[in-house]
């Protein structure tokens, strides 16, 4: 007889998992999210605490659950209404702290306003779906955050401003940048747009562009300091342009990259393309980088996630190219160092002479604005 043995057992088919919910619930956007295994699946319009009343913020769970709750009142506890049209908890209760809870009502004109004792009203359509969702134990997390980013299905990044319902958080564009960098579309929402946008705080969306990866040569490009500056490592595609972070690419390459900013052009040994600069950040057009970097490739399905699909793929588009550019690197790196005088090694006793010391700093300064990578002439070829 054989014994066949499996690594599965029942508890690890995907059907049987258990899915993870959580209800996250924005105090300034007045907006629920409902999430299953980390993935927004629904969203919910709301009614929240009175300024004088607000929403307790904080991290919950579902405490109670109750189908026609009556409605005690808070004044008044001998005053009592019965589940009904008169109820102002509507037909659905779901207790996250003490009195406070999540329910239906009776005035669905109340909902996007600041209008409760602290609860969190929702539609009757909308808090029936989310009661027979949720259990007991699922997380309930409410935040008051003004600034609200995010990537939408597409792939796009968004971001919407809400206004200060309870005046709680005064914000301005650093404080957004922060929030869009990590997305890596910062530079392409000006400091002025940012500003208008935090004027109008009306919580409407708007889109920047779509983030992608980087990979060359099958390998990440990730994120780079570099002359005391952070440079951002994503691809962003807006207005049908995409562009390319030139900084990771030629530390990734370990090419030599000069950015003139007065003539907004990049300048590699391969050549000279027209380069963007936008809060510290440099690009070029990806149609360019085989001029820049003598690499070919572009954007490439991974997935069939929309979202997060797509990656942009580049590889050494001239070996030769690339073969003789090192040679020739490298042959100058060691004429630069054949030549140099040999007192150069030692300690000068003499004094620097000033007017040379002025020239130095002067040509020091011409060059401020060049972002330099020096090349590695013993790097492999690939």
């Amino acid at each position: 007889m054989t014994l066949i043995f499996s690594t599965a057992s029942a508890a690890e088919n995907p059907a049987d998992k258990k899915v993870e919910k959580r209800v996250a619930i924005n105090a300034a956007s007045r907006v629920m999210a409902f999430y299953e295994n980390g993935v927004k699946v629904a969203e919910y319009p709301l009614g929240l605490g009175k300024v004088s009343t607000p929403t307790p913020v904080g991290y919950f769970k579902i405490l109670t659950k109750e189908i026609n709750p009556p409605w005690i009142n808070p004044q008044d506890p001998e005053y009592i209404v019965s589940s009904g049209p008169d109820n102002p908890l509507g037909y659905r209760w779901m207790q996250i702290m003490g009195t406070y809870g999540i329910h239906g009502t009776n005035r669905p004109d109340s909902i996007g306003g600041y209008v409760s004792n602290g609860c969190v009203r929702m539609r009757e359509a909308d808090v029936e779906k989310i009661f027979d969702a949720v259990e007991i134990g699922t997380p309930v997390d409410i935040t008051y955050n003004r600034v609200v980013v995010e990537k939408i299905e597409d792939g796009s990044v968004i971001y919407a401003i809400f206004p200060d319902g309870y005046g709680w958080q005064q914000i301005d564009a650093a404080y957004v940048n922060r929030w869009l960098e990590p997305y890596g579309v910062a530079p392409f929402e000006s400091d002025a747009q940012i500003d208008e946008k935090i004027q109008l705080s009306d919580g409407n969306p708007t889109t920047i562009g779509k983030p992608y990866n980087i990979e060359i040569n099958g390998k990440r490009v990730n994120p780079v300091e570099a002359n005391g500056k952070n440079f951002l490592a994503k691809a962003v595609q807006r207005d049908n342009i995409n562009y390319l972070p030139v900084v990771p690419l030629a530390m990734a390459l370990k090419t030599r990259l000069e950015w003139h900013s007065g003539e907004g052009t990049l300048k590699t040994a391969y050549g000279t393309v027209t380069g963007f600069e936008s809060k510290n950040q440099i690009y070029c057009n990806a149609d360019d980088v085989i001029v820049l970097f003598n690499i070919d490739g572009g954007l490439q399905n991974i997935s069939d996630q929309p979202a997060d699909g797509k990656v942009f793929k580049f590889y050494i588009a001239d070996k030769k190219l690339e073969k003789k550019i090192k040679k020739e690197q490298a042959a100058k790196t060691k004429l630069a160092e054949e030549t140099k005088p040999a007192d150069d090694k030692k300690i000068d006793d003499k004094k620097p002479d000033k007017k040379k010391s002025k020239d130095k700093k002067s040509k020091s300064k011409k060059k401020s604005d060049e972002v330099k990578v020096q090349e590695d002439a013993e790097a492999d070829t690939v």
